[in-house]
């Protein structure tokens, strides 16, 4: 599968190197899509994903990622998956607070992020667990630990 990966950054705190995120999206894109694809990765400040969420899920204030799936009609065949927008603030909070490596948080809402892209949801209990076990194995595979450790606080990204 060749990867095209737009990656903009908006945010002045520290985020990971390109290669890191290529990696990651490549790893939840693994057997899950086998031709070519291309996928826009925005990494964001607390200003800018408060915006979003705001305006495309009715939420208030900022979440740590959002996806948009490209809703192109199929005959088109072009390769764009969507869009994916993390908030470089609320990840590296989020991993301060459940006492995560930020590296590995840093992988787990690229692979969240890009598993939406895909179709996959934690809306329905069932669609959780499902999605939680994927991006468990993803992880893991990656050598991060379990995303849902039962010591930490459950919480589904919210994308």
């Amino acid at each position: 599968m060749n990867l095209h990966l737009d990656i903009q950054c908006a945010s002045a705190e520290p985020v990971p190197d390109e290669d890191d995120i290529r990696r990651w999206v490549l790893a939840a894109l693994a057997g899950r899509r086998r031709s070519d694809t291309e996928v826009s990765l925005r990494l964001v400040d607390i200003a800018e994903m408060t915006t979003l969420n705001e305006s495309y899920r009715h939420k208030t204030g900022p979440t740590n990622v959002l996806s948009f799936p490209s809703d192109l009609p199929p005959e088109l065949e072009l390769p764009l998956l969507g869009d994916i927008v993390i908030c470089a603030p609320v990840v590296r909070e989020e991993a301060r607070q459940q006492a995560k490596a930020l590296e590995a948080h840093w992988a787990h809402m690229t692979v969240h992020g890009t598993l939406h892209l895909l179709g996959y949801d934690h809306i329905e209990e069932a669609e959780a667990e499902a999605m939680e076990a994927l991006e468990t194995d993803i992880l893991t595979a990656l050598n991060y630990p379990c995303p849902y450790q039962d010591n930490l606080p459950k919480e589904h990204a919210d994308a």
